[in-house]
C-alpha cells in the first residue's frame, strides 16, 4: 500500500507588475496558510516520506514549509521542472518514477492541472482544490510503475478554509 498527497502551492502574490509568473512569491494569506495545512496534516498522523514538488517559487516555498513542519530531510526533498503547469501524463509519469523504497510521497503543483489529476484518480470529484489544498489517496500497489492501474480509495481532502 502507498499514499499519495496532492497539495496545490498556497496563495501567491501578484503584487509585482512584469514578475514572470514562474517567480511569483507567496502572499501574507499564503505565507500563513502553509504552516497551517502542515500541522494539519501532522496532527492527522500522515506520514510523508518524501516531497516532490514544481521548481516554481511558490510551489517550492510550499514544499518547504511542509518538509520544516513533518521534519522532512532536504535529502528527499525533490524538485521536478515536469511539476510546473503539469498535464495528467506528467503527473504519471513523475509518480511511476518514484523510488520504490518511499511509500507516501507529496507532490506540489499548480491548478488547473492538479484538480484535474486528482479527478482522474478516484470516484471523488473536486471543482477546485483552492490554494493549499491537499487531496490523499491510498493505493493498493507495492512499486510506484503500477501506480496507473492500480486501485485507489479516496483518503481525504482538505484546504484552509475548510471547517477543521
Amino acid at each position: 500500500m502507498k499514499t499519495l498527497i496532492l497539495v496545490r502551492h498556497a496563495k501567491s502574490d501578484w503584487g509585482q507588475a512584469g514578475l514572470d509568473d514562474f517567480d511569483r512569491p507567496l502572499n501574507e494569506r499564503g505565507k500563513k496558510d502553509a504552516p497551517v495545512m502542515a500541522k494539519r496534516l501532522k496532527n492527522k498522523s500522515v506520514v510523508v516520506d518524501a516531497i516532490i514538488a514544481s521548481p516554481a517559487k511558490r510551489a517550492a516555498k510550499t514544499a518547504k514549509v511542509f518538509a520544516e513542519e513533518l521534519g522532512i530531510k532536504k535529502g528527499n526533498i525533490f524538485f521536478k521542472d515536469e511539476l510546473y503547469l503539469p498535464s495528467a501524463e506528467l503527473f504519471f509519469s513523475v509518480i511511476e518514477n518514484v523510488d520504490d523504497s518511499l511509500s507516501n510521497i507529496a507532490i506540489f503543483s499548480h491548478n488547473n492541472g492538479i484538480t484535474d489529476f486528482a479527478n482522474l484518480l478516484t470516484d471523488a470529484r473536486i471543482d477546485n482544490i483552492p490554494t493549499c489544498g491537499v487531496f490523499a489517496i491510498k493505493i493498493h500497489c507495492n512499486d510506484w510503475k503500477e501506480f496507473k492501474t492500480a486501485k485507489k480509495d479516496f483518503w481525504f481532502f482538505d484546504y484552509p478554509k475548510s471547517s477543521q
